[in-house]
């Protein structure tokens, strides 16, 4: 396959042969993805995917941790900034739009009871916001339609705003 970078630094050839590929033959898009984390002592994990270095994590001292890292919820929030980025980088590629800048704000509310035992409900965010920064060589229209498919078709935005089967054993 011949590799194609595009405005953005986009290997757009990568992306359209997953997508001829995909096309010819559906059972191709269906994936699986893994990680593997190993407790570090206190708070403090680390998480491997594939052969990466490893991600840590850590709570702040307010939550009984060693402030060595990003907390899991941080966590959360950093990927999903980073899954939108990634799909304006490859649409806009795909558009021909080049971006200037694209920076993305994001905030998400978590009430405590639950995860300190103090409750029952809902131990997860309540709410996500995110705000997008986004220069680019394209009129508003263009942008904003660039915009709204960027939204529609994240992936971590998918998983965090439906139920999401989840199956915890101890094995």
């Amino acid at each position: 396959m011949t590799t194609t970078i595009k405005p953005n630094d986009v290997d757009f050839g990568a992306v359209a042969g997953l997508v001829e590929l995909i096309q010819n033959d559906p059972e191709k898009a269906k994936t699986r993805w893994t990680a593997e984390v190993n407790w570090k002592r206190g708070f403090r994990t680390e998480a491997r995917s594939r052969d990466f270095a490893c991600v840590a994590y850590d709570e702040p001292p307010a939550l009984g941790g060693s402030n060595t890292a990003p907390n899991p919820v941080e966590q959360v929030l950093g990927a999903y900034g980073s899954c939108l980025a990634i799909g304006y980088a490859a649409n806009a590629c795909a558009q021909g739009i080049e971006i200037k800048d694209l920076r993305i704000e994001l905030e998400g509310d978590l009430d405590l009871h639950t995860f300190l035992g103090l409750a029952d409900g809902n131990a997860g965010f309540s709410s996500i916001r995110a705000k997008v920064h986004l220069e680019a060589d394209a009129e508003p229209e263009v942008i904003e339609a660039l915009h709204q498919q960027v939204v529609a078709t994240s992936p971590v935005g998918h998983t965090i705003s439906r139920p999401v089967p989840v199956a915890v054993e101890l094995a």
